[in-house]
């Protein structure tokens, strides 16, 4: 198919979630069709920002978008939290 990026990364965080997209927008305060313009790996021309990443990665519980980034730069997060 295609290469991870991290957008991809980051729809499958919140198609993976258990929880509506529609739902995951409203606690983040973005709109449904934003949000999911800005999670489409295909979408070049809507950007997702660092807080609505940050956001999304609190409401999920995921922080497999962070992971990934850090792996990228040749770093390994355990998972472990404070």
């Amino acid at each position: 198919m295609f290469d991870k990026n991290v957008t991809k990364v980051v729809q499958d965080c919140i198609l993976d979630s258990g929880i509506q997209a529609k739902v995951v927008a409203e606690k983040i305060n973005k709109p449904y069709s934003t949000l999911m313009r800005e999670i489409n790996p295909f979408d070049a021309s809507a950007k997702l920002g660092a807080e609505t990443l940050l956001e999304i990665m609190k409401v999920t519980h995921d922080v497999r978008p962070l992971k990934f980034m850090a792996n990228e730069m040749g770093y390994s997060i355990d998972g472990a939290h404070a």
